[in-house]
């Protein structure tokens, strides 16, 4: 099931002095999301991922398409009940304390009264702050309000969640919190959509992503297939170093310790340089695929090339 669908949604915003030109900066998005599926919206700065973010949320208006969030369009208020949201940098009223903010926003969000403490003090529990009593928000750390940030998007229990950079400026403690976090809400069946240029966080976390450069989608699928078509070499092991030089236009990155050379090769080139080597009297010691990683594949997809269509 569909709970999150994009049909050609864009935003241009008109630039220069008289206002008449028009910068893109979501050309035409197509996309979609599973029920319980982590997603991860990977760009750089400036790609437009909060962007997307915002038109989805109804913060600003699109130029262009549509979307439909649980079965309905993206504007119908029954859907904000249903969903959850932290945006990029969060404002926060300094002087109130984590619960009495919480009870704020479980106000705004339609909890009923009758055991809205209880959700409160559960949720506190859940991102790790039970125990920060009246502390003011002016006193907690950045990882500390981003914690206090994921409990509002989750005090009414929503079925789809909006995390715009949930991990931005975290050291890696705080990274580790928030991820461990994300992880307890995807194991409850929640459907998460993230953006982030952290690639690790994707990786770790996400089912499918998408790469978005310069407004512009370049790329989507699952994690595990995206790294493997980011691989294409292998590395080869051998003794021999004398048989080095009859495989040098094949080999990369070569290594000789003693009489033993480690060397990458691409996946197309391996037979060839093999039989060489056999030639050469080299006995190979192991022949090993290289994994891709997410890194890879996202900065294929945002160099400056012509995008590829999915």
């Amino acid at each position: 099931m569909h709970v999150i669908e994009i049909q050609g949604l864009s935003k241009d915003y008109p630039v220069g002095f008289w206002k008449k030109q028009l910068r893109p900066a979501l050309k035409p998005l197509d996309l979609a999301v599973e029920q319980g599926e982590t997603f991860g919206f990977l760009g750089p700065n400036g790609a437009g991922k909060t962007t997307t973010l915002k038109l989805l949320m109804g913060i600003i208006f699109p130029s262009s398409g549509s979307a439909r969030i649980l079965g309905k369009d993206f504007h119908d208020p029954e859907i904000k009940r249903r969903i959850g949201f932290l945006p990029e940098q969060p404002y926060f009223y300094d002087y109130l304390s984590a619960p009495e903010l919480l009870d704020y926003y479980a106000q705004l969000s339609g909890v009923p009264q009758t055991g809205r403490k209880q959700r409160i003090s559960e949720m506190l529990d859940r991102v790790g702050l039970g125990d920060v009593g009246n502390k003011q928000l002016r006193k907690f750390s950045k990882g500390m309000l981003q914690r206090v940030g994921i409990a509002q998007a989750i005090i009414h229990d929503p079925e789809v969640i909006f995390l715009d950079e949930p991990m931005s400026g975290l050291d890696p403690l705080g990274r580790h919190e928030i991820r461990e976090l994300i992880q307890s809400l995807k194991d409850v069946g929640k459907t998460i959509f993230f953006s982030t240029h952290i690639l690790s966080d994707a990786e770790a976390l996400c089912d499918r992503v998408a790469v978005i450069h310069k407004g512009e989608l370049r790329g989507v699928g699952v994690v595990n297939d995206l790294r493997s078509s980011a691989a294409g070499k292998t590395e080869v092991i051998w003794e021999g170093a004398s048989a080095l030089g009859s495989v040098s236009n094949y080999a990369l990155e070569p290594h000789v310790t003693g009489d033993t050379v480690r060397a990458t090769v691409s996946t197309e080139l391996l037979d060839t340089m093999l039989e060489r080597l056999r030639q050469q009297h080299a006995r190979l010691i192991s022949v090993t695929p290289l994994h891709g990683t997410l890194e890879q594949y996202f900065l294929s997809r945002t160099s400056d090339q012509e995008p590829v269509r999915v």
